[in-house]
């Protein structure tokens, strides 16, 4: 009997410590696995909102698109095109349009177009006017084809770009000088004539609504 009763004690004990050891092992694994679902699960579930980037437009769409609106090669364009993409990268969109200006020393500068941006669909109507600083006399009518980089909502178009000193510069009978502000920055191309006293632009308010005042 007493032989029995030991032997009881030591089964119940046995079990005792089996059932222990089948929850601590239990214990120790479900960390392991919370973990693991935590790192497979997608960042948006995280509690981060995943930031978003508009796409762009690649060397090829811009040198077809520059060729057929200043009616140049694509080889004349390329070249122009390569130089912007070397500084800035490729743009979220493009503005296309005219624009007018004049000199006698200090001069006007109006323009208006309409802006193109990935992933948005139709148009948007820009306005642009500023001083400019020239050495010439006289007015000219010019097209103009606008690179737009970083321009994350396209209402922050509407603001004043001052020109970026020392980036203007001709390619291939075409000119083209950079403005920036709020981290956005544009690179208007002019052809030939056109660019006549753009490298020394102020600055340019692009707006919604046509202004009389450039200031």
């Amino acid at each position: 009997m007493r032989l029995s009763s030991v032997s009881s004690r030591h089964a119940r004990l046995a079990a005792i410590a089996a059932a222990f050891g089948v929850i601590m092992g239990a214990c120790a694994t479900a960390p392991a696995g919370n973990a693991q679902a935590q790192a497979e699960r997608p960042a948006g579930e995280q509690g981060s909102q995943p930031q978003t980037q508009r796409e762009t437009y690649n060397s090829t769409e811009i040198v077809e698109a520059v060729s057929d609106f200043f009616g140049v090669t694509a080889e004349a364009a390329g070249v122009l095109v390569e130089r912007i993409f070397s500084d800035l990268g490729e743009p979220v969109g493009y503005i296309i349009g005219e624009e007018a200006s004049g000199a006698v020393g200090v001069g006007l500068r109006y323009g208006q177009g309409d802006m193109v941006l990935r992933g948005e669909t139709g148009t948007q109507r820009v306005y642009w006017q500023g001083p400019s600083v020239g050495f010439d006399a006289g007015g000219n009518a010019s097209r103009v084809f606008t690179l737009v980089y970083n321009l994350d909502h396209p209402d922050r178009i509407y603001q004043r770009f001052p020109g970026v000193e020392g980036t203007a510069y001709f390619v291939a009978g075409m000119g083209v000088n950079y403005q920036r502000a709020d981290y956005i920055t544009l690179a208007p191309i002019r052809s030939g004539v056109g660019f006549r006293a753009g490298a020394n632009v102020g600055y340019l308010a692009y707006s919604r609504r046509r202004n009389i005042l450039p200031f």
